[in-house]
């Protein structure tokens, strides 16, 4: 076996098809597109969600509701995660710096702290919003709780 006689393997290769170019090539003509219609013609491309002239399902599904562009949205942390995280860090206050290093929390997230669960510890809580129980659950265990 030299560089010279190296060739693929037989039928792995194949010429490809050219398109257009007369009646000789086999796809002359209509060029492959079949006959007449809109995907023959030039210049053709289907709209998204086209469903060859039935009306289309965004269409055919009523729009309903509406999405409020002041819509303020919270991330949710329970009394009792509080209770955990201040046992397992030690903590005595807990912002959502805090928050945010325990991975619960994102970067730009609101937190709301809701009263689900018992809370033992004295905790300072600092916290863009609270819920009532929240409040009651917090003061209850001689800690505060304030807003940011």
């Amino acid at each position: 076996m030299n560089l010279n006689n190296l060739r693929p393997a037989k039928g792995s290769t194949k010429s490809s098809k050219r398109i257009g170019r007369g009646q000789g090539s086999g796809h002359g003509g209509t060029a492959t597109r079949g006959h007449k219609g809109a995907k023959s013609r030039s210049g053709y491309s289907r709209k998204f969600g086209f469903e060859g002239g039935q009306m289309p399902l965004q269409r055919r599904v009523p729009k309903f509701g509406f999405k409020n562009i002041n819509r303020v949205e919270y991330k949710a942390i329970n009394v009792e995660m509080l209770q955990t995280l201040a046992e397992k860090k030690g903590l005595s206050t807990i912002d959502p710096e805090s928050l945010k290093e325990a991975g619960l929390v994102g970067r730009n997230d609101l937190v709301k702290i809701l009263g689900n669960g018992t809370l033992t510890s004295k905790l300072e809580v600092k916290a863009h919003a609270f819920s009532k129980s929240a409040i009651v659950a917090i003061e209850a265990a001689q800690g505060t709780a304030e807003k940011l």
